[in-house]
């Protein structure tokens, strides 16, 4: 353990990076609490989506390299803000007349439009744990609105209490004129009608531990504890307030709330917190290069990517360069799947040094799996479109030949790839083909390979394969031989791009090579079943 411990005080990666600022932070002493806390926040006015996952694999990198460079405890807290007051309702819900009756409530005290949870905070918080479970996060789950009315931010929000007109002073210069007038840290929730309120803040007192606001309604005064769940706070004072109560070391957030992250800190400085250590992370854009938005709908959700990919490969996009805006579609799918079974692929040949800048290392907890990759996702999906394969089983036969080691059941991850493959290619590359029609010299440099093919043993090899299709297109007067493959690629698999060819003639045979290319001579439809 002390050698791998050396080793990340030197690590490269951005996680041990982080993880040394904590390390930094505690003096390499167990804080008094016992512990090093993480936390990721979540809104549960809508479901989970790509940003949580990311938000949290990375917070978990950065806690695995932690606890490689020390031996101090660590949790992880997936805080929702549950207690918030819905401001408007989503457009992905059932009853929503019902939900609409109850806007300016919090959330867990607004009925479940879907009936299966004791309000609609309870139910996204559900959908919260499950989300996370899947993928097998290490994490305790942590409701706003257990914590306000158990009484356990109690201590901390009779600080900010006692430094209210302060905290307004670090928060008014960041407002227009009109909100100035109103702003108040606190948001007494209305006992006649349980909504939070947006009222201006009379007076305090705390000795009494309490507020006076003004009803707009009635226009009368009205006096509330800011403790055990009557109030709950303004967002970025929230922030700040839980950091102070919680003694939060680790937080990430996203470039949209740099300024939150600073005021909020600013705050908790106030009320004699030490902010806890940031990481801010570019957002996701889509294929046009424009930010992703939830409400308009222009992003790749995780479920979308996990149909045609594995989890890991989501956690490898998310673990390369978080601080450089990304776009987040479909057609980085396959690119990161390959690049991900390269890093596994490399991981049993390296030192222990190599390994903790492997992005394998950080996606899996330090143990990746070990299993021989033999063949890449781009290839899997040429053969997918050669076979016109619909099911497994029918790309399972082509790889049994081409490896007969292999099997579905000691190969678990390409056996997930082969399914992947058939899916991504059906939705996303097939529509896409263009097939080519082959001019007279692409047409003699065809007829030129099926003699070549034609000479080979029905065992040949990758590279003896490979070498024949380099020498046939030596032979013919292309402008280069990026020309000729580039050939083979819309004649044969109908797109621009495609595999290296000896490896796909390999897996995909010699002689259904053959006569692919035979009937793309004979001008027939290669995109028939």
């Amino acid at each position: 353990m002390t050698d791998i411990r050396e080793l990340a005080n030197n690590a490269r990666g951005w996680p041990f990076e982080e993880a040394r600022k904590l390390l930094s932070r505690t003096s390499g002493e167990t804080p008094e609490k016992g512990y090093v806390l993480f936390e990721t926040g979540y809104g549960p006015s809508g479901l989970p989506h790509v940003g949580t996952f990311g938000e949290v694999v990375r917070t978990s990198m950065v806690r695995h390299a932690f606890a490689t460079l020390s031996d101090i405890p660590t949790r992880l807290y997936a805080f929702s803000d549950d207690m918030d007051g819905l401001r408007k309702v989503p457009d992905n819900v059932p009853d929503r007349d019902m939900v609409a009756e109850h806007l300016g409530k919090p959330l867990t005290a607004i009925p479940d439009p879907f009936g299966t949870h004791e309000s609609f905070g309870h139910h996204n918080n559900a959908r919260l744990r499950a989300f996370l479970d899947s993928f097998g996060f290490d994490y305790e789950f942590q409701s706003a609105t257990e914590w306000y009315q158990s009484g356990r931010f109690d201590d901390a929000l009779l600080t900010m209490l006692a430094r209210f007109e302060e905290v307004r002073g670090i928060i008014l210069p960041t407002l227009g004129k009109e909100r100035q007038a109103t702003y108040s840290p606190f948001l007494p929730i209305c006992e006649k009608t349980g909504k939070v309120l947006q009222a201006p803040v009379v007076s305090t007192d705390v000795d009494a531990g309490t507020i006076t606001y003004r009803d707009e309604e009635t226009g009368e005064m009205v006096e509330t504890p800011v403790t055990g769940g009557h109030c709950k706070m303004q967002w970025k004072a929230d922030w700040a307030m839980r950091w102070m109560a919680l003694s939060v070391d680790y937080e990430m957030s996203g470039k949209d709330l740099i300024d939150s992250v600073h005021l909020s800190g600013k705050i908790a400085r106030l009320l004699g917190a030490h902010p806890p250590e940031s990481f801010t992370y570019e957002l996701f854009l889509d294929e046009n290069g424009e930010k992703i938005s939830k409400s308009r709908g222009n992003g790749l959700a995780v479920e979308d990517w996990l149909k045609y990919a594995p989890q890991e490969s989501l956690s490898l996009f998310m673990y390369h360069k978080p601080r450089k805006a990304k776009r987040l579609y479909f057609d980085v799918i396959p690119k990161n799947v390959d690049e991900y079974l390269t890093f596994l692929g490399k991981f049993e040949k390296e030192d222990d040094a190599a390994h903790l800048e492997n992005p394998a290392w950080h996606i899996h907890n330090g143990t990746p799996p070990q299993e021989k990759a033999y063949l890449s996702f781009s290839i899997l999906l040429n053969l997918a479109g050669v076979c016109h394969a619909h099911d497994k089983d029918v790309l399972w036969g082509f790889i049994a030949r081409y490896a007969p080691e292999a099997n579905p059941e000691n190969d678990p991850i390409l056996d997930t790839l082969v399914g992947h493959a058939i899916a991504y290619f059906n939705d996303f590359v097939k529509p896409t083909k263009r097939y080519k029609t082959p001019g007279d010299m692409e047409r003699q440099a065809l007829e030129d390979l099926v003699g070549e093919l034609e000479g080979l043993d029905d065992d040949a090899d990758a590279e003896a394969i490979q070498t024949r299709v380099y020498e046939v297109g030596k032979r013919h007067p292309f402008a280069d031989l990026k020309s000729w493959f580039g050939a083979l690629y819309q004649i044969l698999l109908g797109q621009e791009q495609g595999p290296r060819m000896g490896s796909f003639i390999a897996l995909y045979g010699i002689s259904e090579t053959i006569d692919l290319i035979k009937r793309a001579l004979a001008g027939e439809d290669l995109t028939a079943d």
